[in-house]
């Protein structure tokens, strides 16, 4: 992935950083875009995998919306040039400071996963002599075969409105006339790889959508929500979600009423194969079971990880021949192969990126680079152990 000349640059710069790619970024966009518009869905890319000032401007150049889960993230999106019709504030827990500011602006529309949210919001909006448009969260209970942390559309799971309680929910909501109901949202979860969780997804949307035309209830948008996976494991031969297979499933499978816009919220297929995280090994410490590779880049620039045991490819940029693929079974005796445990400085046993990592003999002052970090990196990075939050460096 990374040039001569980048790793050359990267030799002259303090580590760590995050790098992002905007040629590759850019494509992925152009890839989203032309899949989308063959069946003119439209797209909101999710800032909370990324809110990078670049990368946004980068994302909204290409007409994608803001998708918000808090008040600081609709700020960004307004600042970054989103157009407010563009911006959909969503969350299980806005609060009233946060809500009011989204009132002011005239987002798009709150998407909402309780009657008590609904209250507040229309207790809101009155004071300010404002009309909210909101979409119902509904919890579809599908499962998304992902890891049970980034599931979030089963009943266990603290999102979205229960099946059970839509018809009460439906009633009391007729007589909130500061809110306006202008569509359905749904979520399942995330990094899912399953394609066939969507198409269960879609059923099931149909399914509601039925229960609502029963009742003479007009639906104008749906908003399936995002979740598609990327490849942690072969970022270089699998660079790009499958955007076609993707979007084609929803055309495909969801019953889609006259004049009704589909909506989707995308965060980590468009940013995390941009993104990278380069470091520097410290020091290496060699025992007689395992050797560490211990580097100046820890969970608090990348806690994906020690968060939920994520997987993101390490390698060792300072070879001239850099391993990028080890074939399963390979022999760890081969003299030009180790097996590392890649570590962070953080006082915290869990700041590990990767256990028995098979690298060329590492040294002291080696680049390394977590790869596919685009996505849940720089956004959840922290100052824990009182670190510097670490700069951003672009291809271009």
């Amino acid at each position: 992935m990374f040039s001569s000349e980048a790793i050359e640059r990267f030799r002259h710069l303090p580590t760590p950083f995050y790098y992002y790619d905007l040629t590759l970024l850019r494509s992925t966009l152009e890839r989203i875009r032309t899949e989308a518009d063959k069946y003119d869905f439209h797209v909101h890319y999710a800032l909370k995998a990324n809110a990078n000032l670049p990368i946004l401007q980068l994302v909204r150049s290409f007409g994608l919306g803001a998708d918000c889960v808090s008040g600081n993230e609709v700020k960004r999106a307004v600042e970054c040039g989103f157009k407010p019709v563009d911006i959909v504030f969503a969350g299980v827990g806005k609060s009233d400071t946060e809500i009011s500011y989204a009132l002011e602006q005239d987002i798009f529309c709150f998407n909402c996963e309780s009657l008590q949210e609904m209250e507040v919001i229309q207790e809101l909006a009155a004071k300010a002599g404002k009309k909210a448009r909101v979409a119902l969260r509904i919890n579809p209970n599908v499962n998304a075969n992902t890891h049970k942390y980034i599931t979030t559309g089963l009943e266990e799971n603290k999102f979205g409105i229960n099946l059970w309680e839509l018809e009460s929910v439906v009633t009391k909501l007729k007589n909130l006339d500061r809110l306006t109901l202008c569509g359905l949202h749904f979520h399942i979860g995330s990094q899912i790889t399953d394609l066939s969780a969507f198409k269960s997804l879609c059923l099931k949307v149909n399914e509601i959508q039925g229960w609502f035309v029963t009742r003479k209830i007009n639906i104008e948008n749906i908003n399936v929500g995002g979740g598609l996976g990327v490849d942690y494991h072969e970022p270089d031969v699998n660079t790009y979600p499958d955007f076609s297979a993707y979007f084609g499933i929803f055309n495909e499978f969801l019953e889609r009423r006259p004049g009704q816009r589909v909506h989707f919220e995308l965060g980590r297929a468009v940013v995390a194969s941009c993104g990278s995280l380069i470091s520097r090994v410290l020091y290496v410490k060699k025992g007689q079971n395992t050797h560490f590779a211990i580097l100046d880049a820890g969970m608090t620039e990348l806690i994906r990880p020690a968060l939920y045991q994520s997987y993101h490819k390490i390698e060792n940029l300072s070879k001239q021949e850099p391993v990028s693929d080890v074939k399963k079974g390979a022999s760890v005796s081969d003299k030009q192969l180790q097996r590392y445990d890649v570590v962070g400085p953080i006082c915290e046993s869990s700041d590990c990126f990767g256990k028995a990592v098979l690298l060329p003999e590492t040294f002291r002052g080696d680049l390394i680079v977590l790869r596919t970090a685009g996505a849940y990196g720089e956004v959840m990075a922290s100052t824990y152990n009182l670190r510097d939050l670490v700069k951003s460096v672009y291809s271009e």
